[in-house]
């Protein structure tokens, strides 16, 4: 998450330097920071909705009784397996 946010202040701050040297009649680099500034801030905010995860499907989860830890959070995860569809999905473990 910081990366993302510190990926978008960079670009808007980029898209602005080169809108403000556009204002100014500086066109030989505005235009170009203007440019990559906007496409920079579009493609990060196009990422965070193109990666997003899926809404949990319906289906008859078994747990398999894997479980293991996982490595970005450090939280135990237990996987479940859908026989009809060969699909698994990792859930954060949960005491019964």
């Amino acid at each position: 998450m910081m990366l993302r946010t510190a990926v978008l202040a960079v670009s808007v701050l980029t898209a602005l330097a080169g809108a403000t040297l556009l204002l100014l009649g500086r066109t030989d680099g505005g235009a170009q920071l203007l440019a990559f500034g906007t496409l920079a801030t579009i493609a990060t905010a196009f990422e965070r909705w193109r990666y997003r995860k899926p809404l949990p499907v319906a289906g008859r989860w078994e747990r398999t009784g894997e479980r293991f830890e996982d490595p970005a959070t450090g939280q135990p995860m237990e996987v479940l397996y859908d026989p009809a569809t060969g699909e698994r999905r990792y859930e954060p473990l949960t005491p019964h």
